[in-house]
């Protein structure tokens, strides 16, 4: 009787975390990998599980916004499969508007970043899927200046709610990294991220067979 060999699936996802503003959809778009962008994943503005601040707002900086076994089951997905179905979420609306294919074609990896993205390294790690897991840490008044244009040009909130959350923020920004660093995630600059990143496919590459 003929052997039936199982092919294994090397670890292709770069779990990606870091305050918001701190340049990961930059970082991910540089590289030219796929990304599957775990900010996708938050609930819905009428889930009863969805955290809110004292004014009654959803609270998108809670880990509780964020439904991580639907992140954690397309992040194994793809990395198996090659492809996968994830929504599209517009916060502004606080709910999901469409869906989107993420393929992973011919790339040796693709990104999954979010700011909850340390939430999966361990379970993501146990799945045999993980190739890396990093959280980018730049300056605190560089991310405050990166997140706060690109929330007032995304007309995410209201200017005083982004002038409030971003000071905020900044001000948690070293706890979150710290967060992410005892979760299993590498501290790096996004530079320094790149070329690391870059370097390692073109080891795999070289690598002896």
């Amino acid at each position: 009787m003929r052997k039936c060999t199982l092919v294994a699936v090397p670890p292709r996802a770069v779990l990606l975390a870091g305050p918001s503003g701190s340049g990961k959809s930059t970082l991910a778009a540089r590289l030219g990998w796929p990304v599957l962008r775990l900010d996708d994943f938050y609930r819905e503005g009428d889930d009863p599980l969805l955290p809110r601040d004292a004014h009654g707002r959803a609270d998108w900086d809670a880990e509780g916004s964020w439904n991580d076994d639907d992140a954690l089951e397309a992040v194994v997905t793809l990395a198996r499969t090659g492809s996968v179905d994830a929504p599209v979420y517009a916060l502004g609306e606080d709910r999901r508007v469409g869906a989107q294919t993420v393929s992973l074609g011919d790339a040796p990896a693709f990104i999954a970043e979010g700011l909850f993205a340390d939430l999966l390294v361990g379970r993501a790690r146990e799945t045999g899927v993980l190739k890396d897991a990093i959280v980018l840490a730049p300056s605190a008044p560089v991310t405050f200046l990166r997140r706060f244009f690109r929330d007032v040009s995304e007309a995410r909130k209201p200017v005083p709610v982004l002038l409030s959350r971003g000071w905020r923020l900044m001000r948690e920004q070293p706890g979150v990294v710290r967060r992410c660093e005892a979760a299993g995630m590498r501290r790096l600059t996004p530079a320094r991220a790149r070329e690391e990143l870059a370097k390692s496919v073109h080891t795999a590459d070289n690598a002896p067979v």
